[in-house]
C-alpha cells in the first residue's frame, strides 16, 4: 500500500517555518510524499535567501490523483496570493491567504487524498482576531468537532492543558467535570490507537497543593471526582497531584501522560525539559492534525540559525 501524502500548511508567510522545511527535508528522507501549502513566490524567495537549492514540482488535482509522488522535489500546491504589501510583515493582511491555504488542506482531506496535516505557525493575534484561542479551536471549528484537546506530545512524556490560551483569571470558571472526561478520554483512545499502549495518565490539581481557601475547592468537587468516573471506566489514572511536584523526575517517569488545568502549568515544564523535542497533537478530528511547537518568530527570519528538531518529530510521527 502507497505511504498516504503528509500535507504541510506553511502558515504564515512571515516566519521561519520554511527555514525549518528546508533544514528537515535536508535531515531526514521521508517515505511519505510531502505536500506543501504555501505561495511559490515566498517559497522561492526564501529558498534563495537561505541558500537552499530544491525543485519544485508543481501540483494540482489531477497530479495528486493519478500520479505517483516522490520527495526529489518539493511537491508544492501554490497559493497564488502574492503581493510585497502582504508579504513584508506579520499583518491581518496575510489572512485571506492563509485561509485560502487552510482551506485547500481541509478540502484534500475531505476528498481523501490525505489524512495527515502540519501546519506552521500563524499569528493568534493576527489571523484568529480573538475568534478562537487557537488554531486547535480553529480546526475544530472548520470541521465540526466540538470534543478535541491539545496534546504536546513527546514519546517519553506528554502533556495536555484541560484549558489552552485562556487568561488565568477564566481558568476556574471554564473548568467542569464534562470537559475534563472528555479530553481524557481522546487521550486514552488516541494511545491506544496509535501508540498501541494504555497510557497511564496522571492530573494535577487546580490550586497550588490542591488546596484551597474558598469554600469551593475545585481539586475536590470537580478534579477528584471527574477522575472516579474514569477509573470505572477502566481508564488508567490518577490524580489529583501538585502541580509543583509532579514533573520531579521520580514522579513524571511514573506517566505517560500529565494533564493540567490550564495551558502555562503544563507547558511550561514539557519545554524546559525537551525544548523543541515535541509536538502539539489536535485529538478529535478525523485526520492526525500536528503543528511544531514554535511560533513563527519573525525576527530570526533570514538567519538560518533556528532548529528544526519541531517538525523533523511532526513530518516522522507521520511518516507511515
Amino acid at each position: 500500500m502507497p505511504f498516504k501524502p503528509i500535507l504541510v500548511v506553511a502558515g504564515e508567510p512571515n516566519s521561519i517555518f520554511l527555514e525549518l522545511f528546508f533544514k528537515s527535508l535536508k535531515f531526514k528522507k521521508f517515505k511519505s510524499p510531502i505536500i506543501l501549502i504555501v505561495s511559490k513566490s515566498v517559497l522561492i524567495k526564501q529558498m534563495n535567501k537561505l541558500k537552499f537549492n530544491y525543485e519544485i514540482r508543481i501540483l494540482d488535482k489531477q497530479n495528486l490523483i493519478n500520479k505517483k509522488l516522490d520527495n526529489k522535489k518539493i511537491n508544492l500546491i501554490n497559493i497564488d496570493y502574492n503581493s510585497k504589501k502582504i508579504f513584508n510583515k506579520i499583518s491581518f493582511k496575510t489572512n485571506p491567504y492563509i485561509t485560502k491555504s487552510f482551506d485547500i488542506a481541509l478540502q484534500l482531506i475531505e476528498d481523501k487524498v490525505s489524512n495527515k496535516l502540519i501546519n506552521g505557525p500563524i499569528s493568534k493575534k493576527h489571523f484568529l482576531k480573538k475568534k478562537f484561542l487557537g488554531i486547535t479551536e480553529y480546526l475544530a471549528h472548520q470541521t465540526k468537532q466540538k470534543n478535541y484537546a491539545m496534546l504536546i506530545y513527546n514519546k517519553k512524556l506528554s502533556v495536555c492543558p484541560i484549558t489552552t490560551h485562556l487568561p488565568i483569571k477564566l481558568v476556574s470558571k471554564n473548568i467542569n467535570k464534562t470537559l475534563i472526561v472528555n479530553k481524557i478520554k481522546l487521550i486514552n483512545t488516541f494511545y491506544k490507537k496509535y501508540l498501541k499502549k494504555k497510557p497511564n495518565i496522571a492530573t494535577t490539581g487546580l490550586n497550588p497543593h490542591c488546596e484551597s481557601i474558598s469554600k469551593i475547592n475545585e481539586d475536590t468537587t470537580i478534579i477528584k471526582s471527574s477522575i472516579k468516573k474514569l477509573k470505572n471506566e477502566n481508564i488508567k489514572i490518577s490524580g489529583p497531584y501538585p502541580a509543583d511536584t509532579i514533573f520531579l523526575k521520580n514522579n513524571r517517569n511514573k506517566f505517560d501522560v500529565i494533564v493540567g488545568m490550564y495551558h502555562d502549568q503544563v507547558l511550561t515544564p514539557i519545554k524546559t525539559l525537551y525544548e523543541y523535542d515535541a509536538i502539539n497533537i489536535t485529538l478529535g478530528l478525523k485526520f492526525i492534525r500536528i503543528s511544531p511547537d514554535h511560533g513563527p518568530n519573525q525576527k530570526m527570519m533570514g538567519k538560518n540559525i533556528s532548529n528544526p528538531l519541531s517538525l523533523i518529530r511532526a513530518l516522522e510521527f507521520l511518516d507511515n
